[in-house]
């Protein structure tokens, strides 16, 4: 087999010790680091058709792999009226007023990234907006994904009039004290009431978008994912991308299991482990314990200010137990959306309860996702139960404040909110933490992420201050957590994550040591080359 690529002059970064390798080349054949040494041993190795690239002393560390993310949905959802950089309300109806005149009538709006401090502590809902939006259809996304507001004209399409019941116990169509609609809508299940009458892209353009957001995350350095969902024909368009090579980031996916799913849809989500095609495979189980704290449908183990966020996202938890069970007898891994003390706290025990059971499931790694705020006793149980901890850092950068006089902390009181994202104290106990975005809830660049979990400060104002910096991690354990720590969270650690002989040819190349750059400048930190099964993805003009 002929050696695909020669990486020379390279500075090669070990993210276990993060020391600088004694080697300064690579060779790559079949995908996979066949060699290491200096230039002119590796380059020996070179034949004609070899692409060979003098990195001129960029530093050289295994691909990053983003630990939580939603490409497809994320590449549907990002693209409309981007209201992310809206601070108040004058500036939504300003951003609403102009995306409104350019409108045909009857033309839907669709809107993303609303924050809800936006509304100042008073009620999340569309009456700030009905005179700018009477008489148009709009929805817009809340930053969360958990949660939306449809104006009165959508609402009136949709054929939403009054309160619903669902099976998701936290799904609600907001109602005022007369049982009308407020237009928030809380969880998939009530904002698909509207979704589904609105006007959809095509087939070719969500493939389109797909295909340029995948580029984009390779540009960043991204060579990886872990993907959070199979919905729609997302799997479809993957194996398309893939068919043409057009899959530029590895991807490993986690179906959803909803509260409802019988025995046949149990049996099925065991059955599709291990499909997919040469860059991406399905593996893992996706479940959510609860829903947000900021729209007041996560589960804790005392009510938020509001009275609210009390109830488990399953209508009956030991369902949700007793499913956890079963796929850790078959041997599939699961990771369970877990944001309160009360939804973390459950899923742990769920998976305590499971492993109690013995084999066959002995040796399947499970994971908790976002784990926004738990209290002390529940640091010790990740790693004792060998569960991951997967985390946002870039959460509670830029949708909580230093002073909690954000909606996130004023909903938890200071208590919980003096333990927001606990990632220092949960890599101390032992705990695998893995770091990544949730995009399109955050920026998915990789290098954001890290630094964020260095610095915890608002990313668009590095100047104010962190929130909680004595949960930051440090340098090599931010590099750690996109790195080694994700390649063990799959099950992965003996082909991803090193620079070693037999490892997968995934790499990411940048222009100095992300080890050495400090916090606040890591965002910026160019990225060169990015290589994923040895074929560049991303190569800089300087190269």
């Amino acid at each position: 087999m002929r050696t695909r690529l020669v990486l020379l002059s390279a500075r090669l970064l070990d993210p276990v010790t993060g020391a600088f390798l004694p080697e300064t080349a690579l060779a790559v054949t079949g995908g996979l680091i066949s060699a290491l040494g200096d230039d002119r041993a590796v380059r020996a190795i070179a034949d004609p058709a070899t692409t060979v690239i003098d990195l001129k002393g960029a530093v050289v560390t295994p691909g990053l792999v983003d630990g939580h993310l939603h490409p497809v949905t994320g590449a549907e959802l990002t693209h409309g009226l981007d209201l992310s950089a809206c601070g108040d309300l004058d500036q939504v109806r300003e951003a609403l007023a102009r995306a409104v005149r350019d409108l045909a009538p009857g033309t839907w709006l669709h809107g993303w990234g609303l924050d809800p401090n936006v509304f100042g502590g008073h009620p999340v809902g569309t009456a700030p907006f009905d005179a700018v939006l009477d008489g148009v259809p709009a929805l817009i996304l809340l930053f969360d994904a958990h949660s939306a507001l449809a104006s009165r004209r959508a609402l009136q399409i949709a054929g939403v009039d009054g309160p619903r019941t669902f099976d998701q116990a936290s799904a609600e169509v907001v109602c005022d004290a007369s049982a009308r609609p407020t237009g928030l809508l809380l969880e998939d299940a009530a904002c698909e009431l509207v979704e589904r009458v609105a006007p959809q892209p095509t087939r070719a353009e969500r493939r389109a978008r797909l295909a340029e957001a995948l580029r984009g995350m390779a540009a960043s350095g991204l060579t990886g994912g872990h993907v959070m969902d199979a919905n729609g024909d997302s799997l479809a368009l993957y194996a398309e991308l893939d068919a043409a090579d057009e899959l530029p980031v590895r991807l490993r996916v986690a179906p959803w299991c909803q509260p409802g799913t019988g025995a046949d849809g149990i049996r099925a989500l065991i059955a599709q482990q291990g499909t997919g095609g040469a860059l991406w495979r399905t593996a893992g189980v996706k479940l959510f314990m609860d829903g947000t704290i900021d729209n007041g449908t996560a589960w804790l183990e005392r009510p938020d200010c509001h009275g609210e966020s009390t109830a488990a996202f399953w209508p009956d938890p030991d369902e949700y137990t007793r499913v956890i069970g079963e796929l850790h007898r078959a041997g599939v891994p699961t990771a369970t959306h877990a944001i309160g003390d009360a939804a973390v706290r459950h899923v742990l025990d769920s998976v305590e309860k499971a492993q109690a059971a013995g084999a066959p499931g002995a040796g399947v790694r499970h994971r908790v996702e976002h784990i926004e705020t738990v209290p002390d006793d529940t640091l010790r149980r990740f790693a004792e139960l060998g569960v991951a901890a997967s985390m946002q850092p870039t959460h509670c950068c830029d949708f909580t404040r230093a002073d909690h006089t954000d909606n996130w902390s004023r909903r938890l009181g200071e208590e919980r909110a003096s333990r927001a994202w606990r990632c220092r104290d949960l890599w101390d106990s032992g705990a695998n933490v893995v770091l990544g975005s949730d995009w399109p809830i955050a920026p998915y660049p990789p290098l954001g992420v890290m630094a964020g979990a260095r610095h915890r400060r608002p990313s668009r104002n590095l100047a104010l201050p962190p929130h909680g910096p004595e949960q930051a991690l440090t340098a090599l354990e931010a590099l750690q957590g996109m790195t080694v720590n994700t390649a063990w969270a799959a099950g992965e650690e003996h082909e991803a994550g090193r620079l070693a002989v037999g490892h997968r040819a995934d790499l990411t190349v940048f222009a100095e040591n992300p080890l050495t750059t400090a916090a606040t400048d890591l965002a910026e930190l160019p990225v060169l080359l990015t290589v994923l099964d040895g074929r560049p993805t991303h190569r800089a003009p300087a190269l």
